[in-house]
């Protein structure tokens, strides 16, 4: 009796290291899925747009968007998701136009049309390499500038506003820290001890001095909804909070009208501009 158990016993311990060791070696597949194949641009949606290209400190090549509504008008840099690439965001910055706010929108290295490989500090890189684009090539000032992102982009917007100092910063849908939404996921495996990933982006609010927007679904599937009400107690103040009903993906458009409001309402309240 004792040798069967003995056996069963080794048989799931077996099983559960080669878990923690796949979940160790493929980590980099389970937080990066990007899309090469770009399968729309924004005069899908009857945007004016330029084609861009731009250079991070480590000579990479990396492309983006710039969607015009003119030259006097705030500029949004967007961080996206984990998953896709900027051909998949349309629906953001039809949006974002349409309040009258010029878009700039830029693929992480590995994605789309940009050189490289998606790595943590990868996004980093790239996120300061599209605000030395606007900055440096373009002269846009950085009270003009929004830094905005959705998911892990907000973590990486929230990086970025934490060094910058935009106008202000918009989090959505956004998690606490990549080991908490592990962790969330896989209760019963030791995450925090096999991520590699930080992208700790409470610790990067606590460090935003410009007004803060944050939106999250409570029907969110992905990030639970705790993350943003926890997210959203940690950042200074000013600051917003916007409870969308709706997917993780598609909050924001599941919940438009009211959405585009608080939107509209925080940036003439917190940044020297008028929205149309």
């Amino acid at each position: 009796m004792i040798k069967p158990l003995l056996w069963i016993t080794g048989v799931i311990a077996a099983g559960y290291l080669f878990i923690l060791l796949f979940m160790y070696l493929f980590q980099a597949q389970m937080v990066f899925h990007p899309t090469k194949q770009m399968g729309t641009d924004p005069s899908a949606a009857g945007l004016p747009f330029e084609d861009v290209t731009f250079e991070t400190t480590n000579g990479l090549q990396l492309h983006g968007w710039f969607v015009t509504a003119g030259d006097s008008a705030p500029t949004i840099l967007y961080c996206h998701g984990n998953a896709g690439n900027i051909s998949g965001r349309l629906e953001t910055i039809r949006l974002l136009h349409e309040l009258g706010l010029n878009v700039f929108i830029f693929d992480y290295r590995g994605y789309g049309r940009s050189e490289g490989t998606p790595s943590e500090t990868g996004t980093y890189r790239d996120a300061s390499a599209a605000w030395g684009y606007l900055t440096e090539t373009r002269g846009i000032e950085k009270e003009k500038i929004i830094a905005m992102g959705r998911s892990l982009g907000g973590s990486v917007a929230a990086w970025l506003a934490a060094r910058k100092d935009p106008a202000a910063a918009i989090v959505e849908s956004s998690f606490t820290s990549a080991a908490q939404l592990a962790a969330d996921f896989y209760p019963w495996l030791p995450v925090r001890w096999l991520l590699k990933y930080d992208y700790n982006t409470i610790a990067y609010l606590q460090n935003i001095k410009a007004p803060v927007f944050m939106a999250h679904s409570r029907d969110d599937e992905i990030v639970p909804f705790h993350h943003g009400k926890t997210l959203f107690e940690a950042a200074g103040k000013p600051k917003m909070f916007v409870e969308l009903r709706g997917s993780h993906a598609s909050g924001f458009l599941e919940t438009e009208t009211k959405y585009r409001k608080q939107l509209r309402s925080f940036l003439v309240k917190h940044t020297p501009y008028k929205m149309y």
